[in-house]
């Protein structure tokens, strides 16, 4: 299972980097902070769910995820000009991420200890965090408080990754089905504009 959860995170990893470096470039930021916002975007869910978990951040104890960090940027750069139209294929780059961290955090909090509960909380963490990171690095209204379905993907995800779980499935189905059943909501809500109801303020209303 090492060496699962490692493959996992580090496809993760690489999915959320080159999202981030995307829309890093499209805030016209140099090789730096395209590399900044890569790496946040990459570990910023999975080092809070360590901190909190009280355990080593997983990127503190092999460089290969700063230099995975840094063939992501590598390819933006090569491939800019062919990848900056392809919105769908940022949008899955995104949505793998999203799905592939969700597993990781489930998985490494189950395998510190802590109930289930905590799991899917930390599954979540681990897919949403690094996508608030960056988009407060580019000046953007997080996703995850936006109209869109984000972390109640993850929360799915994570419920069924508990029902496999719960009924002794074997470890590639459970995490198989918890990876579909996120990018299946995810992608469900963006195609057919499936959203969580907006706050309203009194005012906004009377007027």
């Amino acid at each position: 299972m090492n060496t699962v959860y490692f493959i996992i995170e580090f496809i993760g990893t690489l999915a959320f980097a080159i999202s981030g470096i995307r829309l890093a470039s499209a805030k016209h930021f140099d090789w730096f902070g395209g590399y900044v916002v890569g790496l946040a975007t990459a570990i910023g869910g999975g080092t809070i769910r360590d901190v909190m978990l009280g355990l080593t951040p997983f990127w503190m104890t092999t460089p290969i995820y700063l230099i995975c960090t840094a063939g992501a940027l590598l390819l933006v750069i090569i491939f800019k000009k062919r990848l900056t139209s392809l919105t769908n294929t940022w949008f899955l780059f995104d949505t793998l991420g999203l799905a592939l961290f969700t597993i990781a955090g489930i998985q490494k909090t189950l395998f510190a200890g802590f109930p289930f509960w905590v799991a899917v909380i930390m599954g979540c963490m681990t897919g949403a965090a690094g996508g608030i990171i960056r988009d407060v690095l580019i000046n953007e209204v997080p996703l995850i408080f936006r109209k869109e379905i984000y972390a109640l993907a993850c929360i799915i995800g994570g419920i069924v990754y508990w029902i496999g779980y719960s009924l002794n499935w074997h470890d590639e189905i459970t995490m198989i089905l918890s990876f579909v059943s996120v990018i299946i909501v995810r992608v469900l809500a963006a195609k057919y504009h499936i959203s969580l109801p907006i706050l309203r303020d009194d005012n906004e209303k009377s007027n």
